[in-house]
């Protein structure tokens, strides 16, 4: 259960992120709600996640999560670049989630 609840964690990190660039800043009352809403469900989700799995597990994958979807939003919504070092950056990010996940003792 633990592991569900990082996943949906990590993913209203990218929902939170994604909102604050909408939000222009905290001037748009409604992209400004769905950040302020979001982060604290996920806070929450992680912290419950923390009950169970490691520390350094548990924050490395929902910040990978976030970082990961965040990347992918930028360039399929927002139309950010896709250029191959970037692409390889993000995949050594993935590779350090599979590895934190393998080698997770919860």
């Amino acid at each position: 259960m633990a592991w569900i609840l990082l996943g949906i964690a990590g993913i209203l990190e990218v929902v939170w992120a994604f909102s604050m660039k909408q939000s222009e800043g905290f001037t748009r009352p409604i992209p400004t709600a769905i950040t302020v809403v979001t982060v604290i469900a996920s806070f929450a989700l992680l912290a419950w996640s923390m009950r169970t799995l490691p520390l350094g597990t548990a924050y490395g994958i929902w910040t990978g999560i976030g970082a990961v979807g965040a990347f992918l939003v930028g360039i399929v919504v927002l139309g950010e670049p896709a250029t191959l070092v970037r692409i390889g950056a993000v995949t050594l990010i993935v590779a350090g989630l599979v590895l934190l996940k393998l080698t997770s003792h919860s």
